[in-house]
């Protein structure tokens, strides 16, 4: 990810989230969860956290300083970057670097490691920050980026300044997504097309899961406010009473939670589940 030509491109619309940090710039706390948006938007605001702590201008992000240009190549001799987007975040990987915030910073700013999606955080890791938390060292500061600060440790919450994004206006679903809401609604209805569609080979990851899963709960939404802005949620506010559909969002909760959990989860068997209890 590059920020060089315009270090805010991913936060369009999430100016108030920046103005906040601009006002803590000058006593930054040690740790601040950044919640809400999508995961661009907190790994950028992320990001902007950290050139703002660290610019040679002292000021608002130039975005041209060797410290922007190196924080936006992930390149910072004072940035430690842990990406939850590609996997679990394990206990190893943090207890390495507890000696590292032990120490003061290369430069004359602020050392900040950043967690992009920090609720991949298996629990050992958790609990390893959380002591290095307890502990803290001049001129290190953190950053936990998730959807939601409940999908993280509690006790990291309570210890971090909480930055709340904007959520995403999106009410329609792109193509690919209806289509699978579309056929797991069609399944719940007939029994039919469901298992056929998971079981072939490499056609459910945890994204897609996420994005079905997601996907559902926005019909849902549609169909219980009475907007009925989809065919779907239309059909839905037809088939179902408030009892039914309700039932339907405690479902897609428990299925997001698996989705979000910190040990490993089968993404295939996750809307296998959702599927059955519904059907």
């Amino acid at each position: 990810m590059t920020l060089h030509d315009d270090p805010l491109a991913a936060l369009k619309g999430q100016e108030h989230a920046v103005r906040r940090l601009n006002a803590i710039a000058h006593d930054p706390p040690q740790s601040i969860v950044i919640e809400g948006g999508d995961a661009d938007a907190r790994v950028a605001l992320a990001l902007y956290w950290a050139m703002r702590l660290n610019c040679a201008s002292g000021s608002v992000p130039c975005g041209q300083c060797p410290a922007c240009r190196q924080i936006a190549d992930l390149a910072f001799n004072d940035l430690l970057f842990f990406d939850g987007r590609e996997g679990l975040i394990k206990v190893d990987s943090v207890r390495e670097k507890r000696s590292t915030w032990g120490q003061p910073p290369h430069g004359d700013g602020y050392r900040v490691t950043i967690f992009a999606e920090a609720q991949m955080f298996m629990t050992e890791a958790a609990n390893a920050l959380l002591k290095s938390l307890e502990e803290p060292r001049p001129g290190n500061v953190f950053v936990l980026a998730a959807p939601q600060r409940e999908r993280l440790l509690e006790t990291l919450v309570s210890r971090s300044w909480v930055v709340t994004l904007a959520w995403p206006d999106v009410r329609v679903n792109p193509p690919e997504v209806t289509e699978w809401t579309t056929a797991l609604v069609h399944f719940w209805q007939t029994g039919r097309g469901w298992f056929e569609r998971t079981q072939v080979r490499g056609a459910v990851d945890r994204d897609l899961a996420m994005s079905v899963v997601v996907g559902m709960q926005r019909e849902l939404r549609e169909a219980l406010s009475g907007s009925c802005g989809t065919p779907l949620s239309a059909g839905m506010a037809k088939i179902y009473g408030p009892a039914d559909l309700r039932r339907i969002g405690l479902v897609l909760e428990q299925a997001q939670d698996a989705l979000n959990t910190q040990v490993p989860v089968n993404p295939t068997m996750v809307l296998d589940w959702v599927a059955t209890r519904m059907a």
